[in-house]
């Protein structure tokens, strides 16, 4: 697909940035059919760095908590400073998925780039953790590593060098998370597809110079990328 808004950010700013496969890129195919306005209140859950909660900012005029658990405000922050934002446009703050320190139907929507594999395995989370914090029509948009068939009754070998087996168990395709997400009441299930952008926001991740990426490459040079994809999910309040 042809990235627009992507294309005015500097390459060195997004290869020190990213924390996976291409956060900007996925989170530009996540929203090319949003159904949201500038101004509106949006929290990006599992931010890392804070790439993406910029990109919500300044692409969309999004008002935006940058929330995660591992990454440390205080530098987000000075990152925002640095990127001209206020605090007006944005507000940096830790936060664990599972205890979100919001007041119900906060949000007009929650955005989760690369993360919500990690903490939406139960089937109850959706519903008891995250959807409460969202007002009534509005939406989550969501985009994960998934497979393209489940192959966790044997798992190949490609996979398993540079993943370990209880890694991979948060990383399943999209009969899983329909199965999961459709045991949540109150949702209504907008989308859930498989990502145009897999192969190059994959692509991107490997080019980085980092200890991570380069552990993931041993995957992909052994053929490993064929069992994986990209997951997006978008769905909608009740």
């Amino acid at each position: 697909m042809e990235y627009r808004k992507i294309n005015r950010y500097h390459p060195q700013l997004v290869r020190e940035k990213i924390m996976g496969p291409n956060p900007i890129k996925l989170l530009e195919e996540l929203l090319l059919q949003h159904s949201l306005a500038p101004g509106d209140l949006v929290m990006d859950l599992g931010c890392g760095q804070g790439l993406t909660s910029v990109f919500l900012v300044k692409e969309y005029g999004f008002r935006v908590f940058a929330a995660d658990l591992w990454s440390n405000p205080t530098n987000n922050k000075r990152f925002f400073d640095q990127m001209g934002l206020t605090a007006q446009q944005i507000i940096p703050l830790h936060a664990d998925a599972n205890t979100l320190p919001f007041a119900e139907e906060f949000f007009d929507a929650i955005v989760s780039i690369d993360s919500y594999h990690y903490f939406g395995h139960d089937p109850e989370y959706l519903g008891k953790c995250l959807l409460p914090y969202v007002k009534r029509g509005g939406y989550v948009y969501i985009a994960i590593p998934g497979m393209k068939r489940d192959c966790h009754d044997q798992l190949p070998p490609e996979l398993l060098l540079s993943w370990t087996p209880e890694q991979l168990d948060t990383i399943h395709d999209i009969a899983y998370w329909t199965e999961r997400i459709g045991k949540t009441k109150g949702v209504t299930v907008l989308s859930i597809h498989e990502m145009e952008s897999n192969e190059e926001v994959w692509a991107d991740w490997l080019r980085c110079d980092n200890e991570y990426a380069r552990g993931d490459r041993r995957t992909w040079e052994a053929g490993g990328g064929k069992y994986l994809n990209m997951i997006a999910i978008v769905l909608q309040r009740e």
